[in-house]
């Protein structure tokens, strides 16, 4: 006993110390952490206060349904900018979802990992997924602007160069979601005699759904905000005319708001403001769409 007694006592004197200073260590990265929080949201909370300050007193349903101008900006709108942005979100999210989706199921049901196309494919989307994003811009207006599809500056460049930007993203996403899915629901499916396909089309992507979505919807939501592609794909900031279709002229909220900034009357950098709100409130309603679908759709495995 005497023995166990004096083993108890050194395990305990060597032990507590370390302990205790593990502890401490842990108490200062978590007080670290939580003030770095703390400094983003307030830096983040003065921004927004600053905004809403200058824009929310110019919001108003002729605020969004009026034209640009660049001579009354008491009369100015976002109604192209605002077209512009909303039709940009669906031709995008268009090309990405089933590009991006059919990707990733490729590489995580299909694809062979030894073998050398493989490996480069899976290579490149890692790389390109933290390209920036003027590389993009300079890539559209090489090959979808000029260069081989020369559609000009319309809609329609501007959607795919801004779908490029983000498809990395929605694969690596969407391959994260497939891999989440447990294999004994693939194992159980195939010997019932179902097919691969027919295992991946009824078990795999149901389950991976919520994730899928949650990444999709915060891709265009990061799209949506990019301003230096669609500078370089031709979007203009005063358009005053409705985009009649994918091959017209566009503009966008991130360029009338840049071109709002940069101009040197004041009454045009409150409008600048306003449409920040509008964009922000965009934003947060895509945001909050995520949020719902990954809690009504997710399934605990």
């Amino acid at each position: 006993m005497a023995v166990t007694a004096g083993h108890r006592e050194a395990t305990r004197r060597a032990v507590d110390p370390a302990s205790g200073a593990q502890r401490l260590k842990e108490a200062a990265f978590k007080a670290t952490m939580l003030l770095s929080t703390l400094v983003g949201l307030l830096f983040l909370l003065v921004l927004i206060v600053d905004v809403a300050r200058d824009g929310v007193p110019l919001l108003s349903a002729d605020f969004l349904s009026s034209f640009p101008s660049r001579i009354r900006p008491e009369d100015s709108g976002v109604r192209s900018a605002l077209q512009g942005t909303l039709l940009l979100i669906v031709v995008t999210a268009a090309f990405i979802v089933p590009v991006g989706i059919a990707t990733a199921i490729y590489l995580e049901e299909y694809a062979d990992p030894e073998r050398w196309w493989n490996r480069l494919i899976e290579l490149n989307i890692q790389n390109l997924a933290a390209v920036p994003s003027i590389v993009y811009g300079i890539l559209g207006l090489a090959w979808i602007v000029r260069g081989p599809l020369s559609l000009g500056r319309v809609l329609l460049a501007g959607a795919l160069t801004l779908g490029l930007l983000v498809l990395p993203v929605v694969i690596v996403v969407a391959r994260e979601a497939i891999r989440a899915v447990p294999s004994s629901i693939r194992d159980g499916s195939l010997a019932l005699g179902a097919t691969q396909w027919q295992t991946i089309w009824k078990q795999v992507l149901p389950g991976a759904l919520p994730g899928i979505a949650t990444g999709v919807i915060l891709a265009l939501s990061r799209a949506i905000g990019e301003t230096a592609p669609l500078i370089l794909v031709g979007a203009v900031a005063f358009y005053r005319f409705d985009s009649d279709g994918l091959l017209s002229s566009f503009s966008a909220l991130p360029i009338q708001i840049l071109e709002a900034v940069t101009d040197s009357d004041p009454a045009f950098r409150d409008l600048a403001a306003a449409a920040i709100i509008v964009l922000l409130v965009i934003l947060l309603l895509m945001n909050s769409v995520a949020i719902y679908l990954r809690n009504r759709y997710e399934q605990k495995w």
